[in-house]
């Protein structure tokens, strides 16, 4: 057993279990753990080092790792995504922020141009292991530029893995395998869930990760069953898993059982979890934030009609975002997906009498 493997071995032995940990923590502590098992991850971004982030998810790490290894960049993030391009071909794996979603669209050409296409460019000789880090969504009550649903940027183009946690234990697991992975993440962070909170079981993760290295730990390309049920299925991921998993409970009182499906890994995606749940319950709905033309929640609904029609009972529906800009703070919450317009969708799915 490596050095590490035995350190994260003594820690497990010493804690008393899971204890309580915010989404925003089990980031932080994912980044460290990180830097800590190698030295070749380097954090960096607007306002990372001294301040820690705007959100603080990166509060702690350059005075842990100094300001060689978690440091701040101009205000460029075109230049950041380049920067964290030639340092990913040189052998370091880099971890940048994009501050806010909107604010990463100055780094579009860079990422889709480049970073995106390097392997196949090369053949597969350079691989990038680079992770660029993306809060996204709403429900903070953000002005425009800092509210976008900008996944289905990134999914729609090929040489990008894009991962959206929805829990505090995936959190931390899905970025030790972004960062561990020898292609680039974007990685999409909700932030209205930074600070939601649940119970980890930090020192075992650590422990676990150590023991197998940069062996995957079942996250990527694995949607989950967050709830289960047997008369309609709810695909949500990142921000609309907590939505989903509440208008899950509302129908129950109405006497449906409805299964919730978290995609977690939009790219690649998971469809043999998705339409088995699907399959056994014969009718669906996609929730998420982004509107809905052209979207991530577009594709799904494809997919699942391409491969479940025979098993249909009714059309997949879709409860999204609208089609316009992300709208002012006070307006909000007509635009995000709810409990009430779930339950619309689910009342239309051509139940029997």
């Amino acid at each position: 057993m490596s050095t590490v493997a035995e350190a994260a071995a003594a820690r497990a032995a010493q804690t008393q279990g899971p204890e309580a940990l915010t989404f925003a923590k089990a980031l932080t502590s994912a980044m460290a753990d990180a830097m800590r098992a190698d030295e070749s991850v380097v954090v960096f971004g607007e306002d990372v080092g001294t301040l820690g982030g705007v959100f603080r998810i990166t509060d702690g790490l350059q005075k842990e790792f100094g300001a060689s290894r978690c440091f701040d960049t101009p205000l460029a993030e075109s230049g950041i995504a380049g920067m964290a391009l030639g340092m990913a071909m040189n052998g370091l794996r880099p971890v940048i922020e994009m501050q806010f979603d909107a604010f990463a669209y100055p780094a579009f050409e860079q990422i889709v141009s480049h970073i995106a296409k390097m392997h196949n460019r090369t053949r597969g000789r350079v691989r990038l292991p680079l992770v660029i880090r993306v809060p996204y969504a709403g429900g903070i009550g953000g002005v425009e530029h800092h509210c976008d649903s900008s996944e289905a940027y990134y999914a729609q183009t090929p040489g990008l893995k894009v991962f959206t946690p929805a829990t505090v234990p995936d959190a931390y697991r899905m970025l030790r395998e972004a960062i561990a992975s020898d292609d680039p993440v974007v990685f999409m962070e909700p932030k209205k869930l930074y600070w939601s909170k649940d119970l980890l079981d930090l020192e075992a993760l650590r422990a676990k990760f150590a023991h197998d290295g940069a062996r995957r730990l079942s996250v990527d390309g694995a949607a989950v069953v967050a709830r289960p049920g047997t008369d309609a299925t709810l695909i949500a991921y990142g921000p609309t898993v907590p939505t989903a998993l509440a208008a899950a409970e509302a129908a129950a009182s109405e006497g449906r059982s409805v299964e919730v499906v978290d995609v977690r890994t939009i790219v690649p995606f998971d469809d043999e979890t998705v339409c088995a749940s699907v399959r056994k319950t014969g009718r669906a709905v996609v929730v998420a934030e982004a509107s809905g033309f052209a979207s991530v929640a577009s594709e799904i609904v494809a997919r699942v009609q391409e491969r479940c029609f025979h098993s249909l009972a009714a059309p997949v529906r879709r409860v999204t975002g609208f089609d316009i800009p992300f709208p002012p703070p006070k307006l909000e919450r007509y635009y995000l997906p709810s409990v009430d317009r779930i339950l619309d969708a689910l009342d239309d799915l051509q139940w029997e009498d």
